[in-house]
């Protein structure tokens, strides 16, 4: 029995011994808890002058390796515990007016002015708090009305001067300069505070449509998948990419069907495309120029006129839409025009042989144009025969005959002469040739050196014209000058 009874009181030991094992080690854990958890706490609520010291200190540091979150714990925790604590209030109303979370610190302010009437260094605080208030109110009321460039100046204030730990401001000044097409910057500032918060999903959306507006477009559409990835539904980013996607398919398939030839169906896609985004002129540099080289291949000269012009307005460099609006102005028989571009081209391309070739075919097409018509001084068709040539001739010397035009003599002189030029030309079967063939023969042939065809002579000689038959209606047979 004996053995038993201490069995029993050996197990009880043991149970007992057990629970108090476990209950010190739950109370450690409860302290090592307290400890780590509260141990921030603790330091902050230790009011001390030392201590206080080291508090602003910790709050110092963590302000300048931004960890704003930390620093204004470590105050809220410190005026907590110790509602005296004024320098607490200046601390933390000082961080809150750099973060732009002015009404929290304008309150903190006049909180440690209550305590501390007539501080100066807190009243100058208080009063730039008001001023970066204005400043930014001012710069997002100017957004909205488009004077962009007053509206930096005011955020300029805040970001380097009142609150530059203020992320706000710092994305306002990013939309500016967004609207202000300095794409370059918006990369430069969305960095910054990407580097802060890799996350933040406007900065993310910034800086992709600074990317797109430089026709950087994979670029842009990593930008917005990732903010994306953080939030399936946010608009504005849904909007920027699927308007990116859908624009360069729209592109795509313009420049593919004009591969194929399909060239009315590529005009189609290329105007579809320019009607997606009016204002991104990096990429519809290149729409315009692909627009106008189909509608030149189309023989739409005017129209294709006008797409390179464009193109031009918005890159006065773009050799190839010089190029293609010379083509363009060639088939609208605008010689001059066509020499000029092709000229400025060829300046700005002295190597490219078939700028060249063409700016030599455009010469020799104004050269062509600048020569007299002697087909349409005699007033027949380049079909015209011998017959009709010879008889349009007789006609038209019998109307401008000078002695039938007294009262006009010298412009029936003049009109008489290009019509004897004329038929000097085209009544000649070899020189006719030639000139169809564009070669420059107006200084060839019987009675036309010099000056040119003239009938009537110098130096008081005589000229006898016959024609043969006389003048239609009888008349004169011959005359004499």
């Amino acid at each position: 029995m004996e053995p038993l009874i201490t069995k029993l009181w050996s197990f009880d030991y043991f149970v007992a011994w057990r629970g108090f094992l476990f209950s010190a080690l739950i109370l450690n854990f409860v302290f090592a808890c307290q400890f780590l958890f509260l141990q921030p706490l603790v330091s902050a609520l230790d009011t001390k002058p030392g201590d206080a010291a080291a508090l602003f200190e910790r709050v110092s540091q963590n302000v300048k390796v931004k960890k704003y979150s930390e620093a204004l714990n470590d105050l809220n925790s410190a005026i907590e515990a110790d509602p005296a604590l004024s320098e607490a209030y200046w601390h933390r109303a000082s961080l809150l007016r750099q973060l732009c979370r002015y009404d929290e610190s304008e309150r903190s302010y006049k909180k440690f002015l209550e305590m501390k009437p007539g501080d100066s260094a807190a009243e100058k605080e208080l009063s730039q708090l008001h001023q970066s208030k204005s400043a930014f109110d001012s710069a997002t009321n100017l957004l909205e009305t488009g004077d962009i460039k007053k509206a930096l100046e005011y955020i300029e204030k805040v970001v380097l001067v009142f609150s530059p730990a203020c992320s706000k401001a710092k994305l306002l000044k990013a939309k500016l300069l967004l609207s202000d097409k300095d794409y370059s910057s918006v990369i430069s500032e969305t960095g910054y505070i990407l580097k802060e918060d890799e996350d933040n999903l406007e900065a993310l959306l910034l800086r992709g449509r600074a990317y797109y507006y430089l026709a950087d477009h994979d670029v842009a559409l990593r930008h917005y998948q990732k903010g994306l990835r953080s939030d399936p539904e946010h608009g504005e980013l849904k909007k920027a990419y699927f308007g990116l996607k859908n624009l360069l398919k729209k592109t795509k398939s313009a420049e593919d069907n004009a591969s194929k030839g399909k060239l009315r169906l590529a005009v189609e896609e290329y105007k579809a495309a320019l009607t997606m985004d009016p204002n991104h002129s990096a990429h519809n540099v290149n729409l315009h120029l692909g627009l106008c080289k189909v509608l030149v291949k189309l023989g739409r000269g005017k129209d294709a006129i006008s797409s390179c012009s464009e193109a031009l307005e918005l890159d006065g460099e773009l050799i190839d839409a010089l190029v293609q609006r010379g083509e363009a102005k060639l088939l609208t028989e605008d010689w001059e025009g066509a020499v000029a571009d092709l000229k400025e081209a060829a300046e700005k391309s002295p190597q490219d042989r078939n700028i060249r070739e063409t700016l030599m075919r455009a010469e020799r097409s104004l050269k062509l144009s600048q020569r007299k018509d002697w087909y349409k001084i005699l007033g027949v068709s380049k079909t015209a025969s011998v017959s009709e040539i010879k008889k349009a001739y007789k006609k038209l010397a019998l109307q401008w005959h000078p002695d039938k035009n007294v009262e006009n003599r010298e412009e029936a002189e003049n009109k008489f002469r290009e019509i004897a030029a004329a038929y000097e030309i085209l009544g000649d079967e070899e020189k006719r040739t030639r000139y169809d063939q564009g070669e420059d023969i107006d200084d060839m042939g019987s009675g036309m050196g010099g000056g040119g065809f003239n009938p009537f002579g110098g130096g008081g000689q005589q000229y006898t014209f016959h024609f043969e038959g006389g003048f239609p209606g009888g008349g004169f047979g011959g005359f004499h000058f």
